[in-house]
């Protein structure tokens, strides 16, 4: 999704700042850029759709970048064909448009149909977005210029000093510039900033088991404290009845999570399943991290093992002979 090497934007306001053409040739000439790819912005209302979608012009089959989930970047091309276009999975699912099918877009001043021969995943635009060639649509509306710009530079390039350059060049014509890294960062930090809710929901469940796995092992000790006074007199060790509290408590734990694994997997694919393309019109691909559930069970095993043996302590503590008195 990100192949260039370095990343310009002329407005933080999407389609409402542009770069003309000798801009994007100024910044094409720069010492250490290799190739400028350049991509254009526009919002238009179809039929009867009421949120206006995205039309966005970049070179699509010469280069990478769309996350296909059907369809080609490569479609075959004739005399006589409409021009191709990529939906994302939002604009299909409201305009129930598929693989082949017309879609009249109006660009310019005419209504211009073209061929679906993609369909994309797309999480940024929930309203759906189409794409088509960028000199396609600079042929049919005259329209040259741009809004961003991907950089590809040179071999061992530094792109902090290309970044001062094209300040240098155009001045506050610029509005961003980011390094693929630092936007890959960004996104990532935003994903994480909306789940933190989640996670601190775990730690709080985890917490609450924890304690309710504690409190029960303490009251089932207490409540059996004949029986461990009668193992003690037979012999058995008080670190042996603390291993027995601790296994039993694993036992509990491992049918637990157990559970909670299956019911949290059958949620998660209701949610990619059905919630998604429903709310939202997107799709997901369900990858299960085997290592980091296994990490996480059996760590819980562990720490429940570990309340149940602090937990059931104070009950091992008395004295064998008053354990087993009353059955005197």
């Amino acid at each position: 999704m990100l192949p260039a090497d370095l990343y310009l934007r002329a407005s933080d306001s999407g389609a409402s700042g542009y770069l003309d053409p000798d801009a994007v040739a100024r910044v094409a000439a720069l010492s250490g850029v290799e190739a400028v790819r350049p991509v254009r912005f526009e919002s238009l209302r179809i039929g009867e759709v009421r949120e206006a979608i995205a039309l966005i012009a970049r070179p699509v089959q010469d280069t990478s970048g769309l996350p296909l989930v059907a369809g080609t970047l490569d479609p075959p091309a004739g005399p006589g064909t409409d021009p191709p276009t990529w939906i994302s999975e939002a604009m299909a699912d409201r305009l129930d448009l598929g693989i082949g099918d017309s879609l009249a877009l109006p660009i310019g001043e005419q209504r211009q149909t073209f061929r679906v021969v993609g369909i994309w995943r797309d999480y940024a635009r929930q309203q759906g977005a189409a794409v088509i060639e960028l000199e396609t649509f600079r042929a049919l509306t005259g329209d040259r210029r741009t809004n961003d710009l991907g950089l590809t530079l040179t071999l061992g390039t530094d792109p902090v000093g290309v970044m001062t350059a094209i300040r240098a060049t155009l001045g506050d014509r610029v509005s961003e510039m980011i390094l693929p890294g630092e936007l890959r960062a960004m996104i990532l930090q935003v994903f994480d900033r909306t789940f933190l809710a989640t996670y601190l929901m775990l730690a709080v469940a985890v917490t609450i088991g924890l304690f309710g796995i504690g409190t029960t092992f303490a009251a089932l000790a207490t409540s059996r404290r004949k029986e461990f006074g009668i193992l003690r007199h037979l012999g058995l060790p008080r670190r042996r009845i603390g291993t027995l509290l601790a296994l039993e408590a694993a036992l509990t734990a491992a049918v637990g999570v157990g559970v909670g694994l299956v019911a949290g997997g059958a949620i998660a694919l209701v949610l990619i399943e059905v919630i998604n393309p429903q709310s939202f019109h997107w799709s997901m691909d369900m990858q299960l991290p085997f290592g980091l559930l296994l990490i996480f069970g059996s760590t819980m095993i562990l720490l429940a093992a570990l309340a149940a043996r602090l937990a059931g302590g104070q009950a091992m503590r008395q004295d064998a002979v008053l354990a087993v008195r009353e059955d005197w």
